[in-house]
């Protein structure tokens, strides 16, 4: 535990959590004695994973979309579908989240797509920047729920079961967790007055608006099928994703010019490189941790406290929610998944249903204060603070919350399309 501590203490005086985690083994190794060749393996180790390819796909697969026009025509789409609802524009962020997230797979790709196209919209129509920004962002943290899932993939990575399995755990949850969130919206926008479009959309607008996006709907479809049918794995489904972005952005919509295609990809790279800087020192940290006999030691410490599968799944999500506040995903996911790992095999939780918990948790941190990425993102896009949208903030965290503890209570929620599909 005393190592634990020290990381944190690392962290806590601002230095980079990629950082905290080597400096914090370094000097664990050296206070052993042990050869620090180990650190060059141990960071290899950690990354030389085929199923991490689809990480920076994934991420590219998000930043083409965004810049090649599918992302306006899914919001398009949205907004004939659910805009004539009380709160419309609000609905169509949440759809068009939904959407977005079934190809991207990331919080933060959501947020700043839907946002970029919606927010200042809704302002306009009297929404107040608050609101809009504190919606987007909850809005995009469905991102890394409904498949594909970069969160899901690291965690298939570090504990050895299937990404498939995962991804269709993710499924149900995703869809449970925008439908609440749009039973907020609306209850909110009634009592606010946030009103949708005068008109229900025609008949003829629909099938317009449905004209205009089936390509770009046609992705999620493509990919989640080829995964469920085994034509290819997630992390093909992930090169597929780009491909697939490519023809539509740049052949059929003709939106993408080679500059766009050259900041998509320096942005991915740029993303990728941090995410797998943090996956090589935690590897490191956690092959410590190991050696350490860290992870057998919490588990032997909170058995004496803990009597029962459901009492360890809420220190479990209380321990995430709060991690989730001031650490980034990927590094949670990497620290305390090996260390609740004993733990969830001594009570017999299944693992699928433990992974989407755990990505569920930390998608919340994704837009809780004081490091909640997505809040930054449609604050910059909502010209607003976290100040000011902290009580709208509160509000649409509630229906999040619910949904962690329905999933985490009834875990057929998670296990059931996978046990349907015969995964």
């Amino acid at each position: 535990m005393l190592w634990i501590a020290a990381l944190f203490g690392v962290f806590l005086l601002g230095i980079p959590i990629s950082f905290s985690l080597g400096a914090t083994t370094l000097a664990g190794l050296l206070g052993m004695g042990l050869p620090l060749e180990v650190i060059v393996q141990r960071m290899f180790t950690g990354v030389d994973n085929f199923a991490l390819v689809a990480i920076p796909l994934f991420i590219l697969a998000g930043n083409l979309m965004a810049a090649g026009g599918i992302s306006k025509r899914i919001t398009i789409f949205s907004e004939a579908l659910v805009g004539h609802w009380p709160g419309g524009l609000g609905m169509v962020a949440i759809v068009a989240s939904m959407i977005f997230a079934a190809v991207t797979g990331s919080a933060i790709a959501a947020t700043a797509a839907i946002g970029a196209l919606l927010i200042s919209e809704m302002i306009s129509k009297g929404y107040s920047p608050a609101y809009s920004a504190a919606l987007v962002a909850t809005s995009g943290s469905i991102g890394p729920i409904i498949p594909p899932s970069i969160p899901l993939v690291v965690y298939g990575v570090i504990v050895g079961t299937s990404i498939a399995k995962l991804f269709m755990g993710g499924v149900v949850p995703g869809l449970f967790m925008g439908f609440l969130l749009m039973l907020f919206n609306w209850m909110l926008s009634r009592r606010r007055g946030y009103v949708g479009r005068e008109k229900r959309s025609t008949a003829a607008e629909l099938r317009k608006g449905l004209k205009d996006a089936i390509l770009a709907l046609l992705m999620p479809v493509i990919i989640i099928g080829g995964i469920v049918g085994g034509v290819f794995t997630p992390t093909e489904s992930a090169a597929i994703a780009v491909g697939y972005a490519l023809l539509l952005g740049g052949v059929v919509y003709r939106e993408l010019s080679w500059r766009k295609i050259c900041e998509a990809f320096m942005d991915a790279a740029v993303m990728n490189g941090v995410i797998l800087t943090v996956l090589m020192t935690a590897s490191l940290f956690i092959w410590f941790m190991t050696v350490k006999m860290i992870p057998q030691s919490v588990t032997q410490s909170l058995m004496n406290v803990i009597t029962s599968k459901w009492g360890a799944l809420m220190v479990m999500n209380i321990v995430l929610l709060i991690a989730g506040t001031f650490i980034d995903t990927i590094s949670a996911l990497t620290i305390f998944v090996p260390l609740f790992l004993p733990l969830v095999k001594a009570f017999g939780i299944d693992l699928v249903h433990f992974g989407v918990v755990v990505a569920v948790n930390l998608t919340i941190g994704m837009c809780t204060p004081p490091l909640g990425v997505c809040l930054f993102v449609a604050c910059g896009i909502a010209k607003t603070t976290l100040r000011e949208m902290f009580r709208d903030l509160v509000y649409l965290l509630i229906p999040l919350l619910l949904l962690l503890l329905l999933i985490t209570y009834v875990p057929a929620l998670v296990t059931w399309l996978p046990d349907f599909l015969g995964l």
